[in-house]
Order: C-alpha cells, then structure tokens, then sequence
C-alpha cells in the first residue's frame, strides 16, 4: 500500500515540487528535508520509528464532545496505562535552514517553480502572510507549512523567467494596508471554519494549538488574528526579502532561471 501511494504521489508535480522544496531548504538528508513518502521502509526501521515516536511522553490528545471532563481523563489513564511511555527526550534533532535548490528535469511541456523561505513566527502570522501573497500577485499562490513560507507558480516554459521574476516581486514588495486588511479576514475566517469542519478538523486545530502554545480555546484563535498588525506583517515580509530562499523547480526547466540569479534579489 505504501509503494502505492508513494507512486501516485511521485506522478503529481505539486507533490513533487513540496518535497523537493523541503529538501532545497534543509538538505535531504535533515529530519525535515528528507521526503515524506518512502516505498523502502524495512520491517526493522518502522518498528524502531514507532518505538521512538509511538511514545506518551512525546503525545499531544485533543478531544471533541467531552461532557464529563474528570471521567474522561480517567478513561484515558485507564486505556494508556499499559502504553510505552518513552524514555527521556534527547537534545532537539536541529535542521537549520540552507537556502538551497532543487531541480528535476521532465519532458511536461510546463514548469512549476516556487520560492521557501523559513518560517520563524507564529502559525497565524505566516496564515495572515499566505494570503497577502496569493492576493497581491496575479497568478501565484501563496503557502504556509511547517517550516516554511513562500510562493508558488506555474507557466509554459518559455515564460519561466518571468514567472521567477514575479515570484520575487511578490516577496520583496510589501503588501498595502488594504491588502493587509483583507488577507487578515480571510486567513481568520479560514482558521475559524476549519473549528466547524467536523470533529476530525477541530481536532486538528485543537492539536496544532496546543503543540505551538500549550493551550487552544476558539476564542484564542480568533484572538491571534485579530492582534496581528500591519506592522508585524511588513516586518514578516521585510525578514524574508533579507534572506535567502530555497528554490525547487520541477518540470522542462529549458528557460528557468537557476537559484543564483534570483538570492541576487533579495539579502
């Protein structure tokens, strides 16, 4: 099942060009640049992977519909008890970001590029970034992941440069006031939908939450977002136009500018 999904995942160019991207800014060999679908696995290594991270010391458990809160954790002691608990965390596995490029070569008759710069600031900041990208740049598309924020977009390839040029347009121009404004309503009111989208969803979010700042409530949620300004988002943008970014480029690559030309443009 693993070498199936790892086979449909390699045949999407969006798939691709993500992991790619990820291994361009940690290196490919890092825990957060090597790639997450993996047909090779052996029995060995996934046992040794779900001793070490299957652990309660390393668990966050959100709940949804809890009526009667004491019972509940005590339903909870009662199902872990017996559950392997892990032994004492070790020193943090470090991936500092590179800055790097990735290219993949393929006859498609089209090129998908995209920009990653590190994501250091809170999960709704970088939400309320995606957005003002997506809404400032015609045409691209912008992303928030872990570890990551930037830009994405596509064209014949005979177009490539001047989509790498609108690319770092789209980063090293700070957004209007105005832009500002809406991307923060939308990022908001994706945030808060996600909360309505089901138990699955919410559990998400409450999970997400938790592991940022050790506690969620939809309040709080709403909260984040609303005392973000725009002084904090032109400062977010500005951090970004002084760095390096990774670079990952998937498709026919015949016209597409290579990573140095582009950190020519920002630092």
């Amino acid at each position: 099942m693993a070498k199936t999904v790892t086979e449909e995942a390699n045949s999407c160019a969006h798939t691709v060009l993500s992991e790619s991207l990820y291994s361009a800014a940690y290196g490919a060999q890092s825990a957060m640049g090597k790639s997450l679908y993996s047909p090779s696995a052996t029995s060995a290594s996934i046992q040794s992977f779900r001793e070490r991270a299957y652990a309660l010391n390393g668990a966050v458990l959100t709940a949804t519909g809890i009526d009667d809160h004491e019972s509940f954790v005590k339903a909870v002691e009662e199902g872990f008890s017996e559950s392997n608990v892990g032994g004492a965390p070790g020193a943090p596995v470090s991936s500092p970001f590179l800055g790097g490029e990735t290219r993949i070569h393929a006859t498609a008759g089209y090129t998908h590029l995209a920009l990653g710069f590190k994501s250091a600031a809170s999960t709704p900041l970088m939400n309320v970034v995606k957005q003002c990208i997506t809404l400032s740049s015609e045409g691209l598309s912008g992303f928030a992941s872990e570890g990551l924020v930037g830009v994405y977009g596509g064209s014949a390839p005979s177009d490539a440069a001047a989509v790498s040029d609108a690319l770092c347009a789209s980063i090293t121009s700070a957004p209007s006031a105005d832009i500002v404004r809406r991307a923060k309503g939308l990022a908001k009111a994706e945030a808060v939908f996600a909360l309505d989208g089901g138990s699955q969803s919410l559990a998400d979010a409450m999970t997400s939450s938790v592991a940022e700042s050790g506690a969620f409530s939809a309040a709080g949620v709403a909260a984040a977002y609303d005392a973000i300004t725009a002084k904090d988002v032109v400062a977010a943008f500005e951090a970004m136009a002084k760095s390096t970014p990774a670079m990952a480029a998937v498709g026919d690559l015949s016209s597409t500018p290579y990573q140095g030309s582009i950190v020519a443009k920002f630092g």
